[in-house]
């Protein structure tokens, strides 16, 4: 009976070693991730950002040179055309005046005054002797009643009022002419705050209304300033009216057809915008990467299907502008698909074992493959494969 006993016990471990043997010879399968191949619609798109921006920008200007009074309207605010006031611009003040040109002013200012007097003697000289050809006149036509005087001394002395009327006249445009010569001599004499002190209403400066309909887009000029004629003040817009402009590679610029459908996302809610391309630029222009790399782009202008109302002027959102789509592509995700000997292959799934075939492949996008013959419908693939994956290696999925 000891003899079965013992027996039994070589066996068992006899078992129990071999065991071990053969669990730590034994193949390992390598754990791996796959994905079916599917049959379904796919599309082959260009992914480029972009910005939005409103379509038609009114900017705001300085007609002409003068002082802005501070602007009280704030980005965001509605505004109707012709009817709310953007700004506001009054005259400048005159420069400071140095001591040498303050002299030479007034030097001129009493220059001004000395004319005005002269003028002034001269009227009175002119107002003494029209007098007095208004009295030998008088005699003269009383005198010629009797024909004590002959009828050529009296339209002499009818001329010489006429005369004297017309030097009168002359000595009072003198003296207006003096006068306004003088106003202008003191008005080159004034300093800054001694200028429209008392200038109120419309006629103390120049307001600036809004052209159209929409919001303020952005105040480019809020503080109270100087201006010169072309000065931007403010940047007008109706938000509702949005693009997109996009701008991507030459090379890719050429795949694009105006009408094409476009998916805008990332903009900042989980909703996707449809939108379609409305222009392609006929020229390019160069742009350097972040890689420091001269490429040359293309702009692209897309129009929105809808504006939602949390999208905004300037807002940065990523395109993917189709190219080619189809509804019943056989695909398989881009992440299966690799080089053997030249040719694109992937591992199919067969009996937990990674199989080798050798695929022909159509478009392809960010995320899947389009296959025109290797796999099928249904078929596993192996995602992601290691350098330790080799045909018909024990395979187990994750």
């Amino acid at each position: 009976m000891g003899i079965w006993i013992k027996r039994f016990v070589y066996l068992v471990v006899a078992a129990a070693i071999a065991t071990g043997f053969y669990l730590a010879l034994r193949e390992k399968p390598i754990l791996v991730d796959v994905s079916p191949v599917v049959t379904g619609p796919m599309f082959v798109t260009i992914d480029e950002e972009g910005v939005t921006r409103v379509r038609d920008i009114y900017v705001v200007s300085s007609p002409i040179a003068g002082h802005l009074d501070r602007t009280t309207l704030d980005e965001g605010e509605t505004v109707t055309a012709n009817e709310t006031i953007i700004a506001s611009i009054h005259p400048l003040d005159p420069p400071f005046l140095d001591d040498r040109t303050r002299r030479e002013l007034t030097a001129a200012v009493q220059a001004a005054e000395a004319a005005v007097a002269l003028a002034e003697v001269e009227y009175t000289r002119a107002q003494s002797a029209l007098d007095l050809a208004t009295s030998e006149y008088d005699r003269a036509a009383t005198l010629a009643k009797t024909n004590t005087v002959s009828e050529s001394q009296l339209e002499k002395a009818w001329n010489e009022l006429q005369l004297h009327k017309a030097q009168l006249a002359a000595a009072k445009a003198s003296i207006r002419l003096r006068q306004s010569e003088l106003a202008s001599a003191e008005a080159r004499l004034m300093q800054p705050g001694e200028v429209n002190g008392g200038a109120t209403g419309e006629a103390c400066c120049v307001s600036l209304s809004s052209p159209v309909d929409g919001v303020i887009l952005k105040v480019l000029a809020r503080s109270e300033q100087a201006v010169s004629p072309g000065t931007q003040i403010a940047e007008i817009g109706d938000p509702e009216d949005m693009e997109v402009l996009v701008d991507v590679l030459s090379s890719d610029a050429a795949k694009i057809r105006p009408l094409s459908k476009v998916i805008i996302t990332d903009w900042g809610q989980d909703i996707d915008i449809p939108a379609t391309v409305r222009r392609i630029d006929p020229a390019a222009f160069t742009k350097v990467s972040s890689l420091g790399i001269e490429e040359q782009r293309v702009n692209i202008v897309l129009d929105l299907e809808q504006v939602p109302p949390q999208l905004g002027h300037g807002y940065r959102i990523l395109a993917r502008i189709a190219i080619w789509s189809a509804d019943n592509v056989t695909q398989l995700p881009i992440g299966a698909l690799f080089r053997s000997d030249g040719n694109w292959s992937v591992f199919a799934v067969e009996d937990n074992h990674a199989v080798l075939r050798t695929v022909e492949v159509g478009h392809m996008n960010a995320v899947n493959v389009e296959i025109l013959n290797g796999v099928s419908e249904g078929d596993q693939v192996v995602l992601y494969p290691n350098d330790q994956m080799e045909d018909g290696r024990l395979i187990e999925s994750r």
